[in-house]
């Protein structure tokens, strides 16, 4: 016997050290960082509006980089449970709480996860980081995506432990990316996290509640996953406690989510930034940077116009929630990016209210409009138009601007004066 113990002593130790030296090799997941970071700052990008940054953007971008960081977390953390569940076995050796093991791991994943995620969204919001403005409403969208991926994790870890299967890994991951993609738009469920409203209106602001209700729901639902967990292992029915509390957690944000029907943002006050030369135009403050390619670009047409009905006063960005409009002298547009040609953009929109033809126009209508976009005048069907000075074609706008407005120019019946 005591040859026996000494034989089954050092295998003991053997197989002790094992499970200590791969516990240890969980430290490669650190590696696994930078990979969730690109994926989070890369998928953020895309998110973002193009040409330009503010605070609600970048942390809406944030949060929706979750959808393609959450389900890669998801397969890390599914991986990590299965090689967990392979050394069951020899933990069952050591003099450790069997829930020390899922809690490490849990740990470990989420800190990788969670560091991926903010160095993801410190390089979207890089730029605007300089300019201050972060509110507690930004704090509590970062904290909902953090929330998502952290159930992401806890999740995949779970489904990884329950059966270990490499086909767990692909399932898991296929489970990650279904929920994000098959939730019906229009539906309030899109505010489930991660939330699939999209970029918010630059005039909009988050909701408050909507933030908090999503984080609620995030962290209840993977607290009730890990300790459900351990009360299972540990056999302790006080941990069931916790399970309950984190359900109703859940399901509170839940009913919040649920109350807003699919709204994450509400209509704010937005004091806009304006240049007052060559002719008055307002934009967002995050759009300023466009305000000299504006100007140049309605310019034309604000001249074009001097001497109609229609003289343009102002010219201001309105929400995505308005129409474009003309009032007494003041236009409505929209500029949701900068992207290349924004500044034409605008003027064909503004044009286009002036007239708003049942089908698009031809003829002397299509030349009018040509010219007051400030684009190449159709020289077919020749008309006297195509051959007027600047100055002959505004006196006979000024004559005609009512038939214009109505879409029924045919023909040119009044020959302005000659300049």
């Amino acid at each position: 016997m005591p040859g026996l113990a000494r034989a089954v002593r050092p295998a003991r130790i053997a197989r002790v050290a094992r499970v200590v030296r791969v516990d240890a090799r969980r430290g490669s997941l650190l590696t696994a960082v930078p990979l969730l970071a690109l994926l989070g700052a890369v998928a953020g990008w895309r998110e973002l509006p193009e040409g330009f940054r503010d605070w609600d953007s970048v942390v809406g971008a944030a949060e929706a980089s979750v959808r393609w960081s959450g389900p890669t977390a998801a397969g890390l953390a599914a991986w990590t449970g299965m090689s967990g569940r392979h050394l069951d076995y020899l933990r069952a050796l050591t003099a450790r709480s069997p829930a020390a093991a899922p809690l490490h791991d849990l740990a470990l994943l989420s800190a990788v996860a969670l560091t991926g995620y903010l160095a993801g969204a410190l390089v979207v919001a890089a730029p605007v980081l300089p300019g201050g403005g972060f509110r507690e409403t930004h704090l509590l969208g970062v904290l909902a995506g953090a929330g998502t991926l952290a159930l992401y994790v806890a999740a995949g870890y779970l489904a990884g432990l329950s059966w270990a299967h490499p086909l767990a890994v692909a399932l898991t991951v296929a489970a990650a990316a279904a929920w994000v993609a098959l939730r019906p738009e229009g539906s309030w469920t899109v505010l489930l996290p991660p939330s699939l409203t999209g970029p918010a209106d630059l005039f909009d602001a988050p909701r408050a509640g909507v933030l908090a209700a999503q984080l609620c729901w995030a962290a209840g639902l993977a607290a009730a996953l890990v300790l459900g967990h351990l009360a299972w292992i540990t056999r302790r029915r006080l941990l069931l406690g916790g399970v309950l509390l984190a359900l109703s957690a859940t399901a509170l944000g839940t009913a919040r989510i649920h109350a807003a029907d699919g709204v994450a943002s509400h209509p704010s006050q937005v004091k806009r930034v304006c240049r007052h030369w060559p002719v008055s135009v307002c934009v967002h403050p995050s759009l300023a940077a466009a305000l000299p390619s504006l100007s140049a670009a309605v310019a034309p047409l604000a001249a074009r116009l001097s001497g109609t009905p229609d003289a343009i006063v102002r010219i201001e960005q309105r929400s995505g929630r308005e129409p474009a409009s003309f009032d007494a002298g003041t236009v409505g547009f929209h500029l949701p990016d900068l992207s290349p040609g924004y500044a034409r953009r605008a003027v064909h929109e503004i044009e286009s209210t002036l007239a708003r033809c049942p089908a698009p126009p031809t003829g002397l209508q299509a030349q009018v409009s040509a010219w007051l976009r400030d684009d190449p005048v159709p020289h077919l069907p020749d008309t006297p138009f195509t051959r007027w000075s600047e100055t002959q074609r505004r006196a006979w706008l000024a004559l005609r601007y009512a038939e214009f407005r109505s879409c029924s120019l045919v023909s040119v019946r009044h020959r302005p004066r000659p300049a």
